[in-house]
């Protein structure tokens, strides 16, 4: 199968190879022959029905500082591509919520991977909470009373903005932390929106289990493992890709969440667990295909694009 691919992504000449699944993905998509164009977001737009943006036709290589060239740029009817993949990384702002609804009008036409309308209504923060006894104790407010309470059943907690990415503004706070008034005060001067708490799980020293889920199956994970002096394993926070297997523990959260991703649309999706509790679902734009391959796990752009292709027959 020979297929139209747009990707809608943050400036590709930007982007670090080395981790970027996107590219990945990119990579197999030309191996197979594909056409490749990319756009990003801000050039998106729709008019009278069309939903068009700036695309330019591009080939990509495995190699660092040269891995893109690309063709004259041109205004392009999106629905003329067989797929969009929808791949800018977050924050999951306004901006990002308005492309989700300019282009669920070209799907499933074109099939826009992951399926916007749900990648709008279940954010990576929010979606989880559909499965409370996978999840650590989760409390999703703005209310400093309600934070204080929570603390006080739970001990020592974890703070997040609820559509944070990257391991940003993510805090340990102590059950007894001096610290906690300034912080809840920095939290509120800087967004409207509630955080997540949750209860600290020590284990996080030990590792945050990334899995790939393809079309809701398990295909692969990556543990993460934070740096000594940090609770965040993010690896774009310095957190080391090291190979895993899955426990029977995550094998049964993969099985019990796998039906809602498929019935959802979400081809692709990257679920955080830390010592057998879900945390996050990754739906916007997961990483950790090229560290799974790296560290000698399966090649998982193939079976994504296998994925997108059984759909688009």
């Amino acid at each position: 199968m020979k297929l139209n691919v747009a990707v809608q992504m943050d400036p590709i000449e930007r982007i670090n190879i080395k981790g970027d699944s996107t590219f990945a993905l990119m990579l197999e998509a030309q191996a197979r022959g594909y056409a490749l164009s990319v756009y990003t977001p801000d050039t998106l737009s729709q008019r009278n029905g069309t939903v068009s943006a700036i695309t330019k036709p591009v080939t990509v290589q495995d190699v660092e500082g040269d891995h893109v060239r690309s063709g004259a740029p041109a205004r392009t009817d999106l629905s003329t591509f067989d797929v969009v993949l929808l791949r800018q990384d977050p924050p999951f702002d306004m901006g990002y919520v308005t492309t989700t609804h300019i282009l669920e009008r070209i799907h499933p036409k074109t099939l826009v991977v992951n399926d916007p309308f749900h990648v709008r209504n279940a954010p990576e923060k929010i979606f989880v909470t559909e499965f409370p006894d996978l999840m650590p104790a989760t409390l999703i407010t703005r209310d400093k009373g309600e934070i204080e309470a929570f603390r006080a059943e739970h001990g020592d907690i974890v703070m997040k903005p609820l559509y944070g990415n990257g391991g940003a503004a993510v805090f340990k706070v102590a059950t007894q932390d001096p610290n906690f008034g300034s912080l809840y005060d920095l939290f509120a001067s800087m967004s409207r929106e509630p955080w997540v708490v949750q209860h600290f799980l020590p284990q996080v020293s030990e590792g945050d289990k990334r899995i790939i889920l393809v079309d809701g199956v398990a295909a692969g994970a990556v543990n993460r493992v934070p740096q000594p002096g940090d609770i965040r394993s993010n690896m774009v926070r310095g957190g080391a890709a090291m190979p895993t297997d899955l426990s029977r523990r995550e094998i049964e959260i993969c099985e019990r969440i796998g039906p809602a991703l498929r019935e959802k649309g979400l081809i692709f999706t990257g679920i955080d667990v830390i010592d057998g509790h879900l945390t996050e679902i990754n739906v916007t734009s997961p990483t950790g295909l090229r560290a799974i391959k790296r560290l000698g796990g399966p090649d998982l752009a193939a079976q994504i694009w296998n994925a997108i292709e059984s759909k688009r027959q």
